[in-house]
């Protein structure tokens, strides 16, 4: 079981594109665009983080589409990466 201060690295999709001057509001979260016209934001984040960037993305009025906590071994070389680097901070 999770303990709300524990960090996972996550991936939050949404239906639409978020233009990029929301990634300050999303701090600490990775904003990608899909050609399927969805935005994946994804990154290290704790519990009271997540929850956090739920609300986000509620207030912003876009449909939520999942929540995935993801093993980072499944992530591809560069996310990878990535995620490697987030956990650190």
């Amino acid at each position: 079981m999770t303990k709300m201060h524990e960090s996972g690295f996550y991936e939050i999709r949404i239906q639409g594109h978020l233009e990029n001057r929301w990634a300050n509001w999303f701090e600490g979260l990775t904003i990608r665009l899909t050609e399927n016209g969805e935005t994946l934001l994804t990154g290290w984040v704790d519990q009271a983080a997540l929850h956090g960037a739920l609300k986000k993305v509620r207030d912003l009025g876009m449909p939520l589409l999942s929540v995935m906590r993801v093993d980072p071994e499944q992530l591809d070389t560069s996310e990878a990466e990535k995620a490697r680097q987030g956990r650190r901070r």
